[in-house]
C-alpha cells in the first residue's frame, strides 16, 4: 500500500504519462504528493522515486533545492512577506516585525496550533503591489501592518478558503494536454503529419528567394 491515497496515485500515474520520459514528472509530482500533506514526507518521496524511476535520494536533493517544495512541516498557511527593494520602501521589515509579534513565532517557525508559517522572501515579482505578501503563493497586496491582521484573521475564519487552499495545493486544476491527450485525438488529425526525415512537402518545400541580406548578415 502507498503512501499517496489511492485517487491521488491514479493522478500520479496519469501525469507521468504526459511526459515522454518518467523522470520530468518529478516536480510536478512532488507538487501533487505535498498537496496530500502539507509537505513531503520520507514516505511520499519514495513513492514519488518510484513513480519516475529515480531514487528517493535524487527527489529529497530536487524537493530540497526549491522554496516551493518543504521537506518538513509546515502550517496550514505559509506567510511569504516580500522584502526586496520596492517591498523594503514600502515598510516591508516593519510588516515583517508586526508579523513576528501577531503570531508569536519567528522567521521559519509554525504557531502551535499549525496554523501559519512564517517565511522572508526575497523577490515575489509585485513591486507594483509593495508590500507584497504571498499565501500558500497566492497573492497578497499592498499589504500593511493593518492589513496583515485582516489577512490572517480572514484566513484563520476561513473566510478565504476559495481563494487559498492549504499548504500543499499548488494547482486546482487537472492537466489536460501533453502526450496523454494528444492520444486521444482522432488519429487522421495531426499537426504536422509528416515523420522525422521526410522531405518538406507544400509551400515550406519552396525556396525563398533572395530578397536582401539574411538576418545574419544584415545583423
Amino acid at each position: 500500500m502507498g503512501h499517496l491515497s489511492p485517487e491521488l496515485r491514479s493522478r500520479a500515474e496519469r501525469m507521468v504519462a504526459l511526459y515522454p520520459e518518467r523522470r520530468s514528472a518529478l516536480i510536478p509530482l512532488c507538487h501533487l504528493a505535498q498537496g496530500q500533506d502539507g509537505y513531503l514526507t520520507e514516505e511520499a518521496m519514495e513513492e514519488v522515486a518510484e513513480l519516475c524511476g529515480v531514487s528517493p535520494a535524487e527527489v529529497r536533493g530536487t524537493a530540497s533545492f526549491y522554496d516551493m517544495l518543504h521537506t518538513e512541516p509546515v502550517g496550514r498557511y505559509v506567510f511569504a512577506i516580500c522584502t526586496n527593494i520596492a517591498c523594503m520602501l514600502a515598510g516591508a521589515y516593519e510588516v515583517l516585525d508586526h508579523a513576528t509579534e501577531r503570531l508569536g513565532i519567528h522567521l521559519g517557525q509554525t504557531t502551535e496550533d499549525g496554523l501559519f508559517t512564517l517565511e522572508e522572501a526575497e523577490c515575489l515579482a509585485g513591486c507594483d503591489r509593495a508590500v507584497c505578501v504571498q499565501v500558500n503563493h497566492r497573492f497578497f497586496g499592498p499589504i500593511d501592518e493593518e492589513g496583515f491582521d485582516q489577512l490572517a484573521d480572514d484566513l484563520a475564519a476561513g473566510r478565504l478558503d476559495e481563494t487559498v487552499p492549504p499548504h500543499g495545493v499548488l494547482n486546482r486544476v487537472v492537466r489536460k494536454v501533453g502526450l496523454e491527450a494528444s492520444r486521444r485525438k482522432d488519429s487522421t488529425i495531426s499537426r504536422n503529419p509528416q515523420s522525422a526525415g521526410d522531405p518538406p512537402v507544400g509551400p515550406a518545400a519552396a525556396k525563398p528567394e533572395a530578397s536582401g541580406p539574411s538576418q545574419s548578415e544584415a545583423s
